[in-house]
């Protein structure tokens, strides 16, 4: 006998439960105990493709699509007396509507705790049974492309639910937020992929919510409002919006803003005064003062370069965050007007992050860098308590060398400065510009005594450096 065969009954469904439910089935013809095993399982993953083959038109045969339903409905048949703890259904264009309902509230019946749904059917969308979705026992909850959220103005509740994950979410007249997440009172985590279809104010309200990530695909009309006074993470990716109405997030402990903006709307960042002030898109930007104060009790911080440009028009009105320890952005060719203000409002920061120290220079570039000269070079940075210095993206121009002298310089309290070079020793060293890399890099270790400086992604070069 072999040795997989006298392991215990336990073990073997517990090794059953990483197969898909294919697999797992397959292994009934080994003996009759299999056969027991396979249906004692707790985890059904039924995908058909994994069945249909569509590569091999499969699908578009009718007896082997028939043999699909068939098998799914005698797996459940034989697993009718098993709790199953989580079910994966993936199906698409061909499989019939009401068997699929039938799945799932058998599923939701049996106690399922883990539900992942991906149902495509082509042109038209699948309408989930709100019968079904009266779980108290349901933790987790994830709704794929292909399924129309619909579903929800009928009957649900679920008590219980911690986890809901949708993807391809389209916003239309029949779904809104607000009919979801009251029948959902234990929420912890929500996280929105792909959402489209937003033409009015849609808020996020929820008293238990701890996690939020929404990430929007299409311009639209309409925006988001936040009241979730206990959230600790946002991770919000969306065009600029007509507006934040409310922002509720007093808890809030890390934020991760990526705002993306047309060609256009750049434009009307970076040359406010060419444009008419009561033009929508000038509005929507001068807006995103609003969600920055809503946010201004997180303890980190991270955005990306567009979001830096609107954060340009919002200098006025840019919230002090007090609690603030770790700023994270991303330079890109944005400009800097924001930094200065950003560095002076966060009166205990700790350690900043830029990825990519090149940036547009402009006589509004501010004095955190050294790219034109001022009177007052440095006032912004000295008064700021930042440890530590991290630098991502660095490709040896003399720019950024000189901005990096510029921190060593005016930064009074950095103690370590870490700089990784972008690739592995990149060819950037050899172009003329950088010809002199070395010995500006030398130049910066001598220079900063009391900082421990750290250079990262380049060894043979750090090698020489260290060496002479």
């Amino acid at each position: 006998m072999d040795r997989v065969s006298n392991l215990p009954d336990e073990l073997l469904c517990h090794i059953l439960s990483f197969f898909s439910t294919k697999e797992a089935a397959l292994t009934t013809v080994l003996s009759k105990r299999w056969r027991n095993l396979f249906v004692s399982g707790s985890n059904l993953d039924i995908d058909d493709s994994e069945f249909l083959h569509p590569e091999e038109g499969k699908r578009e045969r009718g007896r082997i699509l028939d043999s699909f339903m068939e098998f799914v409905d005698r797996v459940l048949a034989l697993q009718l007396i098993s709790t199953i703890n989580k079910v994966s259904l993936k199906c698409r264009t061909g499989v019939d509507a009401n068997r699929v309902d039938h799945w799932i509230y058998n599923a939701l019946a049996r106690g399922v705790t883990d539900l992942d749904l991906c149902i495509v059917f082509g042109s038209s969308r699948y309408w989930l049974y709100p019968r079904g979705f009266e779980s108290r026992k349901l933790v987790k909850l994830k709704i794929g492309s292909g399924i129309d959220l619909g579903w929800c103005t009928g009957s649900i509740y679920l008590p219980m639910l911690k986890i809901l994950v949708l993807e391809s979410v389209e916003f239309c007249a029949g779904y809104k937020l607000k009919m979801l997440l009251p029948a959902c009172p234990a929420l912890e985590e929500l996280e929105m992929y792909d959402v489209k279809g937003l033409d009015s104010n849609e808020t996020v309200s929820s008293a238990s919510l701890k996690n939020l990530i929404i990430k929007s695909s299409l311009v639209s009309s309409g925006s988001f409002s936040f009241d979730t006074p206990r959230l600790v993470y946002l991770g919000y990716s969306d065009f600029i919006p007509e507006d934040y109405p409310l922002a509720n997030l007093q808890n809030l402990s890390e934020a991760r803003i990526n705002i993306s903006l047309t060609d256009d709307q750049v434009e009307r960042a970076r040359f406010p005064n060419e444009y008419d002030d009561e033009y929508d898109d000038a509005v929507r930007l001068v807006n995103m003062a609003k969600l920055m104060s809503g946010i201004r009790n997180v303890q980190t911080l991270c955005f990306n370069s567009t979001t830096l440009e609107v954060l340009s028009l919002c200098c006025e009105s840019m919230p002090v965050f007090n609690n603030l320890k770790v700023l994270v952005f991303y330079s890109g060719q944005s400009r800097w007007q924001a930094v200065p203000v950003l560095l002076k409002n966060c009166p205990h920061l700790e350690t900043l992050c830029i990825t990519g120290l090149l940036h547009v220079v402009t006589e509004t570039c501010g004095d955190v860098c050294d790219c034109i000269p001022r009177e007052d070079k440095g006032r912004s940075i000295t008064s700021c308590q930042v440890k530590r210095i991290e630098i991502e993206g660095f490709i040896g121009t003399m720019r950024e060398t000189t901005m990096i002298s510029h921190f060593l310089e005016y930064f009074p309290c950095l103690e370590e400065l870490l700089i990784t070079v972008e690739g592995n020793c990149p060819r950037q060293f050899d172009v003329p510009e950088a010809t002199d890399f070395r010995a500006q890099m030398l130049e910066l270790y001598y220079k900063s005594l009391s900082c421990n400086v750290k250079l990262h992604g380049c060894e043979s070069l750090l090698r020489k450096l260290t060496a002479q």
